[in-house]
């Protein structure tokens, strides 16, 4: 089995993140996409405290997929800099884990 990680983004819309999600998924880029609820984001930006309403996106794939995936958010993502971020999964089910290796092994 590969390395399983979590790659986080956010996105200032749900259609959109909904897009995001659908697309890993029909590429074989992610076993599954969670796109939450809407929630507050604050941040700097330019020199100016910033603050927006965004919707979190946790894609659930393998190490080997990021630059595909990053590739993919950078192309539907509005915003000049997106976040993401890749997070190691350093355990789990074991049975969760081995298919989220099926599902994105495909490519």
């Amino acid at each position: 089995m590969t390395e399983p990680v979590l790659i986080v983004t956010n996105y200032p819309d749900s259609t959109n993140a909904t897009a995001l999600a659908e697309e890993l998924i029909k590429q074989h880029l992610a076993a599954c996409v969670n796109v939450s609820s809407a929630g507050r984001s604050i941040y700097r930006w330019q020199g100016k405290i910033e603050s927006a309403e965004e919707f979190q996106v946790w894609i659930k794939t393998r190490k080997q997929h990021h630059d595909r995936v990053e590739q993919l958010i950078k192309m539907m993502h509005p915003y000049e800099l997106p976040e993401i971020i890749m997070v190691p999964i350093i355990g789990g089910s074991t049975a969760y884990l081995q298919w989220i290796n099926d599902e994105t092994n495909t490519i």
